[in-house]
């Protein structure tokens, strides 16, 4: 039997990831505890020897607004709500450094090892959206590829859709522009068609972090999916939600869960698969860093004890196809 294999991506945006939801109501202090907690998170993945892929939204690779300019494709998406569109909102209200940049954050991540710097494109693109174009997807996609190179010496091989919003359409065009590797959705109903919210979606999504009411998590490795001409579709298993300040209770079973599902997966040398917003830690940064050590305190017992394994998206990607595990579809 295969090792088990956790896999941990980070959905790394700032607010290019919830400008349309919070356009310029945000709280300032939310964000700088975000970007004082990444130094922190990095820490103690490299002290835990847990490989991450930070998938990171392109715009925050620049210096400063000139630069932003500089690298922004010519082919925007052309939402049918413009609310959507990441220059829109910059029209409205202006570049604010502080949570549209992040470079030296960056660069520390490339200097981490077992850190893999991916994509969560450049603009937080919304692909399943109406209005937009498959055109414009690779525009995006090739400025990501553009400020990563030329500013970090790196190619991106990992992607990661932003709202999870998945176009099995675009696949081909993401393995042209050389992305070898996508985060997919967990499989249970409600994380399908993430672009058509419902609340029964939302309901069974939210008590999904408590008890189990769909399919299990983890997967089967030889069951992992590429089709041909098609980045590998990496499953994603669960969301590691916020820590909420006022229930204690909740925090225990959700933090619970995710360790349940851990070791089910170690133990049955299936693939789990974690992610969340490094900025869900800015509501409360000390008790998200212990939940964060708790975690990777299990994966070492689960290492020491099960063979447990750490591998980023890429190197997820890479064992799956060294060791021929890949389900062709």
């Amino acid at each position: 039997m295969n090792p088990g294999i956790f896999t941990i991506s980070l959905d790394f945006e700032l607010l290019w990831g919830i400008f349309d939801k919070v356009g310029a109501t945000y709280k300032p202090e939310y964000f700088s505890n975000t970007r004082a907690l990444i130094p922190k998170m990095l820490e103690r993945f490299a002290k835990a020897e847990v490989e991450v892929t930070w998938a990171t939204v392109g715009m925050l690779f620049a210096e400063n607004e000139e630069e932003w300019e500089s690298y922004s494709p010519e082919y925007q998406p052309s939402y049918r709500d413009p609310r959507f569109s990441a220059y829109h909102w910059v029209k409205e209200n202006g570049i604010r450094p502080e949570v549209h940049f992040a470079p030296e954050l960056i660069k520390l991540i490339l200097e981490i090892p077992g850190q893999e710097l991916g994509s969560h494109s450049f603009a937080h693109y919304y692909t399943l959206m109406r209005g937009q174009s498959a055109e414009q997807f690779r525009q995006d996609l090739r400025a990501t590829q553009r400020i990563a190179t030329h500013k970090f010496g790196v190619t991106l091989d990992s992607l990661v859709f932003p709202r999870n919003h998945l176009n099995e359409l675009y696949l081909t065009l993401c393995k042209e522009e050389g992305y070898e590797q996508v985060r997919g959705n967990p499989k249970n109903w409600y994380w399908q068609e993430t672009q058509h919210e419902s609340f029964s979606k939302k309901l069974f999504r939210s008590a999904d972090c408590f008890f189990p009411v769909g399919e299990r998590t983890s997967f089967p490795l030889d069951e992992v999916k590429q089709y041909p001409d098609e980045p590998i579709i990496l499953p994603a298993s669960r969301i590691l939600r916020p820590f909420a300040k006022s229930n204690a209770l909740m925090n225990y079973t959700r933090l619970n869960r995710v360790k349940a599902e851990m070791s089910l997966a170690a133990e049955k040398g299936e693939g789990y698969h974690l992610w969340w917003h490094p900025h869900n830690f800015g509501i409360d940064p000390e008790a998200s860093l212990r939940e964060l050590d708790d975690i990777l305190l299990h994966f070492t017992r689960l290492k020491e004890t099960l063979g447990f394994q750490s591998m980023s998206m890429r190197s997820l990607g890479r064992y799956l196809k060294e060791e021929k595990l890949i389900s062709v579809g």
